[in-house]
């Protein structure tokens, strides 16, 4: 692990992709997992496993850390991908970057600069409470015209009983729940046995709903990665025929809602309501105050509910479905890009312009 002195801190970097057996160095893994769960915005993705996770399907993966006697005092998770069809690398932070003490954000840039190589910085910094988020245009950061993660999100507040949490829903999602949980389905969590007809799930829901999916392989490292210690795959079961499934992780006070499929077969059975609640409740077991949903068109409240019965494209298909479970619409920083390169930072533009 090659270590630095920069700024009074050492700095500290680590290959996750060359860590993925847990072999030397296991241990700074584990004391940044240990960092992150201390923040109080904790992420999923900020996770060394996250990192381990993307490494194995096309990226690179660093942890940047600046450390002072040992503690680690900022750091983030740190993906790497190559641009096409230019000699350089674009540096991308999911939902993270964190500081405490005595640093600040732009040491921890820099550092990530440094470390990476990298033309320019995605940086997609997550939720942050009001008035806390980095003045991110002042730090030389211009608002990116590509999205990795949605921007806006539902988050359900768990903090409260089932009668409660169910008052704030809409009607229509409140019916059918109940409608789901009285039809006979059996709801329960799934092992790596049930992983293949769990894929073949998403893939059809994939081909209906014509978004992209990932494959077995994937969903596979995601298991393997994360259960049962961060994540569950919730089961949905009519007849032994499986209705619905989801997969869904936990961080600190927040669960997370990521990758969901569904059958056409028995539809009046409701088993999409069914199987969230489920996931409600194992968030609730787990001690969590937040559920979020995990992504919205990236509009206002207002014009979310303006537009969303005559709309169907993109992430607007499952905003009528998330909008009744009685959450509020959050909106993170979104996506901002630090071009280290200006030359290359500009190609990039003109590359997705292009391709637009």
């Amino acid at each position: 692990m090659p270590l630095k002195l920069t700024q009074n801190y050492l700095m500290a970097v680590i290959n996750t992709s060359a860590l993925s057996g847990g072999s030397a160095g296991s241990a700074d893994i584990v004391a940044w997992d240990e960092f992150v769960l201390a923040q109080p915005r904790a992420h999923l993705l900020q996770l060394s496993s996250w990192g381990i996770l993307k490494a194995r399907f096309g990226w690179e993966a660093q942890i940047v850390t600046l450390n002072e006697r040992d503690e680690i005092q900022a750091g983030a998770l740190v993906l790497l991908k190559r641009l096409p069809f230019i000699a350089s690398k674009m540096a991308y932070v999911p939902m993270g970057s964190y500081i405490s003490g005595a640093t600040n954000y732009a040491s921890l840039w820099g550092a990530i600069r440094r470390e990476t190589g990298a033309a320019f910085l995605k940086l997609e910094p997550g939720h942050f409470p009001d008035g806390e988020s980095p003045n991110l245009a002042g730090a030389g950061f211009l608002k990116s015209p590509q999205s990795i993660q949605p921007a806006a999100t539902i988050i359900i507040d768990l903090n409260a009983d089932d009668n409660k949490i169910m008052r704030r829903m809409n009607q229509g999602t409140r019916r059918k729940i109940r409608k789901s949980l009285a039809g006979g389905i059996v709801y329960k969590e799934g092992g790596r046995a049930d992983l293949p007809v769990f894929n073949r799930l998403m893939q059809q829901t994939g081909a209906r709903n014509a978004f992209g999916v990932h494959d077995a392989a994937y969903f596979a490292a995601v298991h393997d990665l994360f259960m049962p210690e961060r994540g569950a795959l919730l089961l949905a079961l009519h007849d032994d025929e499986l209705l619905a499934a989801i997969m869904v992780f936990a961080v600190g006070d927040t669960a997370w809602y990521l990758y969901g499929a569904s059958s056409r077969s028995n539809s009046n059975l409701y088993a999409t309501y069914g199987i969230q609640w489920e996931a409600i409740q194992w968030a609730k077991r787990r001690g969590c105050r937040y559920y979020d949903l995990w992504g919205v068109p990236d509009h206002d409240p207002a014009t979310l509910e303006a537009e969303f019965k005559n709309r169907n494209d993109g992430l607007w298909g499952v905003y009528g479905f998330k909008r009744g479970w009685g959450g509020e619409v959050k909106r993170t920083p979104g996506a901002w890009d630090w071009p280290w390169n200006p030359i290359i930072y500009k190609a990039y533009r003109a590359a997705l312009k292009l391709k637009r």
